[in-house]
């Protein structure tokens, strides 16, 4: 027991640490993502040790540090458990109709499409945007188009396709590839019918892991060009997708304050997306950022279908009072800024070991 003992507290306050050495290869960023995991995990050592482990001079050290990291990792999550009070917002009587939106990775491999059709009809949003959707999910949600008029397909065969449908009037729709040429994103420009236009941004970098990238370069370097790019335009923004990352961690920090966005998860909870399939290994790699003239009334997962993500449901609106929410908008601090711009140099550089495809860039009305 004792060596047991041993054995997990030196894990748990390494994995507490290791996140702290900015490297961005796969092994340092994976430990981002299970920061709720191993705050079960040492509230569990910490308590059980007392009735299990003879105190001595090592048990004290290692007790002490397993606390430390305990209240660390505490105040970081905190933010996301509605526990943390977020100011109520001053609403002005003028504002848009509410507007939905349905994010899901599909996975490229699942063949449940009419799980996912069924999905859409039944929640009936006004925005579907997914992820890993190749000619074989275009074909099957052709289906849709009669409801959703205005569409922007890019069906890829890499896990890296997009599709995008909307009700709402869409002005344009462009492909951007701001590190890779198999990495898109879209950037839509909506209408809603009350004519509140709104910038939608469909995003989907590729994950730090042994299978696919071997660091965060990639991913770093889209999620921060995006990021750069809202806060030039400064117009009413959203962001969503698979972001392949954890609002905690470092870079997603820096695209926040970059783009001056705020996340909605702030004051709610995790609302965790990944693994669909396992309850106590599943992370919020799906987010959603907006400006703060928008407004979400609730954010929340819908039902498997399939996939190993679960889908993301959102309800907004636009209300033009920009200060309502100016406090939840976190500024960049000196050096940050040349931070960002070196991760966006170094997401560029980085040579991607998956088979390059061809994007064409399109821009699609009805």
């Amino acid at each position: 027991m004792y060596i047991a003992y041993l054995v997990l507290a030196v894990f748990l306050i390494f994995a507490t640490v290791i996140p702290f050495i900015q490297h961005q290869h796969w092994f340092f960023r994976g430990f981002d993502f299970g920061k709720v995991q191993f705050l079960v995990m040492k509230v569990f050592v910490f308590c059980l040790a007392f009735f299990f482990i003879s105190p001595s001079p090592i048990f004290w050290f290692l007790q002490i540090l397993l606390l430390l990291c305990i209240i660390y990792n505490a105040i970081i999550l905190i933010r996301y458990t509605p526990i943390y009070k977020v100011k109520d917002v001053d609403i002005r009587d003028e504002h848009s109709d509410s507007v939905s939106i349905l994010s899901a990775n599909v996975y490229q491999f699942n063949k449940e499409y009419g799980r996912f059709i069924d999905l859409v009809n039944e929640v009936n949003p006004d925005i579907v945007l997914t992820m890993e959707s190749n000619q074989a999910w275009g074909d099957a949600m052709k289906v849709l188009e009669k409801e959703y008029p205005y569409s922007c397909k890019l069906p890829l065969e890499n896990t890296y396709g997009m599709h995008f449908y909307t009700k709402l009037k869409m002005e344009e729709c462009q492909v951007h590839n701001f590190v890779a040429d198999d990495i898109p994103s879209i950037e839509a420009e909506l209408i809603t019918k009350e004519g509140y236009k709104f910038t939608f941004f469909g995003v989907h970098p590729p994950p730090p892991s042994p299978t696919e990238e071997e660091n965060s370069k990639e991913r770093d370097g889209e999620l921060l060009s995006i990021a750069k790019k809202v806060r030039k335009d400064a117009k009413t923004t959203l962001v969503v997708g698979d972001f392949n990352n954890v609002a905690w961690a470092k870079s997603s920090v820096l695209f926040r304050k970059t783009s001056e966005t705020v996340d909605p998860r702030i004051g709610r909870g995790l609302i965790s997306t990944f693994h669909a399939r396992y309850w106590f290994m599943r992370f919020p790699l799906d987010q959603l950022y907006h400006t703060p003239d928008i407004f979400v009334q609730d954010l929340k997962v819908l039902p498997d279908f399939g996939s190993d993500h679960l889908p993301l449901f959102c309800n907004f609106y636009i209300n033009r009072n920009d200060d309502a929410q100016e406090e939840l908008v976190e500024e960049l601090e000196n050096g940050d800024m040349e931070e960002v711009n070196e991760m966006i140099e170094e997401g560029k550089e980085e040579q991607s070991e998956r088979p390059q495809f061809a994007v064409e860039r399109t821009s699609i009305f009805t």
